[in-house]
């Protein structure tokens, strides 16, 4: 699960996210949509903690990872994925394939267990 209090994120004078608060249970697929420059990619990049953020916290799977320290955050970012905006994909593997890669390669996971995962 992924739960987010009150997150707020500054850059100087500029409020880009502004009290955001929600839920995401184990499972659930969700889409962030909205015009540029609307804080998309900032809350995402969040959710990890590659942005740190100005107030609020971001709990993963029951742990607060924006109070963890550097180790932890590393332990738990290996069940936190994400894809970023100017990735470029694999062009001869297919979608679920290239969404698998990462853990069949770095989490030495099967490749049926990362499908079913996925």
């Amino acid at each position: 699960m992924i739960k987010i209090n009150h997150l707020k994120k500054n850059y100087k004078d500029l409020e880009v996210l502004k009290n955001i608060s929600v839920e995401i249970p184990n499972g659930q697929r969700i889409a962030i949509i909205g015009p540029s420059g609307s804080g998309k990619s900032t809350l995402l990049r969040s959710v990890n903690l590659m942005e740190p953020v100005t107030f609020g916290d971001i709990w993963v799977n029951e742990k607060e990872i924006t109070k963890m320290s550097k180790k932890d955050l590393k332990k738990a970012r290996e069940n936190i994925g994400m894809v970023f905006q100017h990735f470029n994909l694999f062009p001869h593997m297919t979608v679920l394939d290239n969404i698998t890669f990462s853990p069949r390669k770095t989490l030495k996971m099967p490749k049926a267990e990362a499908e079913q995962a996925y």
